[in-house]
This record gives structure tokens, C-alpha cells and sequence, in this order.
């Protein structure tokens, strides 16, 4: 078992990606860095995330997500448009099913409405496989649309320019990396660029958020690392205030 790490739980493994991101980061120009920073205008925090200053513009910003397991990667990695066409058809089949069924078996009717052209019917009490199989895939789609399109969203919010994922040699597949990301894979101890991402366009109040994360997470460790704490700060805020 992995090495675990600090009171998140991380493992050695992923650590590791997080720093060789940094590193690689730091090295593309990127002078801006923090490790867990909070995204604008969703829930996510970024393992990695970098902004690089560019003269009389802008500047540039990148997003990097570290996954050291396939699972840990599909979790993420659910595109929402695709996903949500396959549920709207399987629920069109699971409909058609459904009034199929009322037919042949109208003695599933529950009776639980006044007028009996309004009862619900149970259909999972015949056994009837394909039903059985809609209604898991049903629930596998909904559950990916909900809870496992990070990827997806991170580019649909506009959150950064470029955004990376960072993996392990032996877990690098071309189909397996979300569409508009790119790939850092991990080898001989740093980190090789094996597919370039789509520059993602985003405006300057998101440039000046995402910069101003970058600071408060790298406050926040910096204060860890010192041993500063909010009792420390509201103590010579009240003196201060004198």
C-alpha cells in the first residue's frame, strides 16, 4: 500500500505527480503556482494550477489534474453532451418497454391512485431482464452526468487557457485523456508533454480570479508551513485595531 501523506490522505504517488507539475510548470514560464487551489465559478479545487505573465497582455493559465489510477481518471471523465443524449434514449426504450409491459401484465398495477388509468406499475417484480438492464444503465448514465464530468466542466466554465492531465507511464492511454486536455506522462523522474491541449479562450475577470486563488492557496500553505494560525491573525488584527 502507498505511503500516505498529510491529513488528506494523500498518497505518495499522487504527491509526487503534484510536485513534477509544479516543477514542469515553473520551467514553461508559468511563475505563478499553487497546489490545491479552489476554481472560480464551480466546486472544484485543481491539484495544480499556474499562471504565466506575458508582456503588455494578460498572461496565460493552466489547470493541471494529477490521476495515478484508471479508476481514479474515469471517474472525471464522463463527456456530459454524449452522456446525456445516451440517457435520453435509453429512456425513450425504457418507455416503450414500460407501455409494452402494462400491457401484457396490467395486474402490476399498484393502486395507488383514485383513477386506475394513473396507477404506477412495478415492473422490476416480473424479472424482466432488458428492463433490468435499462434501468442499470440508467443509473450508471445519471450517476456519471452528476458526479463524474469534471473534465467536461472545467473547459465548459472556461476556468483556465490550457489544462493538463498528469500520469504515470503505465496508465497513459490516447483514448483514455478528455477531449481539450493535454498529457504530461511521467518518465525518468520528470515529466514528457505527449499530447498538446486546445488553448481554451476566457475572459480578463477570469484571468484576475484565477491568479487571485493562486494567491490565497499559496498563503494558506505558506501559513501551514510558519505555523500561523486564525487565532494568530485575529489577535493582531484586535491590536491592530487599537
Amino acid at each position: 500500500m502507498a505511503a500516505r501523506l498529510n491529513c488528506r490522505s494523500e498518497t505518495a504517488a499522487h504527491a509526487g505527480l503534484k510536485r513534477l507539475a509544479m516543477i514542469w510548470a515553473q520551467a514553461q514560464g508559468y511563475s505563478a503556482c499553487a497546489m490545491e487551489v479552489s476554481l472560480p465559478k464551480c466546486r472544484y479545487r485543481a491539484d495544480v494550477a499556474a499562471y504565466r505573465p506575458q508582456p503588455k497582455q494578460i498572461g496565460s493559465t493552466a489547470i493541471f489534474e494529477c490521476k495515478q489510477t484508471l479508476v481514479d481518471l474515469r471517474r472525471n471523465n464522463c463527456q456530459s453532451v454524449a452522456a446525456r443524449q445516451r440517457l435520453e434514449l435509453i429512456c425513450e426504450r425504457r418507455q416503450l418497454l414500460e407501455a409494452r409491459l402494462r400491457t401484457h401484465y396490467p395486474n402490476l398495477r399498484n393502486g395507488d391512485s383514485l383513477f386506475s388509468e394513473f396507477d404506477s406499475h412495478d415492473f422490476t417484480t416480473i424479472g424482466h431482464r432488458g428492463y433490468e438492464r435499462l434501468l442499470r444503465e440508467v443509473r450508471t448514465l445519471q450517476n456519471r452526468l452528476y458526479d463524474c464530468t469534471k473534465f467536461d466542466k472545467l473547459i465548459r466554465y472556461q476556468c483556465a487557457n490550457l489544462f493538463f492531465l498528469v500520469l504515470p507511464e503505465e496508465l497513459f492511454r490516447d483514448s483514455e485523456v478528455p477531449s481539450g486536455w493535454g498529457a504530461l506522462v511521467e518518465s525518468d523522474g520528470g515529466l514528457t508533454l505527449m499530447r498538446k491541449p486546445v488553448w481554451q479562450e476566457t475572459n480578463t475577470e477570469n484571468h484576475i480570479c484565477f491568479l487571485h486563488r493562486i494567491a490565497v492557496a499559496g498563503t494558506r500553505r505558506l501559513n501551514r508551513e510558519l505555523g500561523i494560525t486564525l487565532a494568530d491573525i485575529l489577535t493582531t488584527h484586535g491590536r491592530a485595531c487599537l
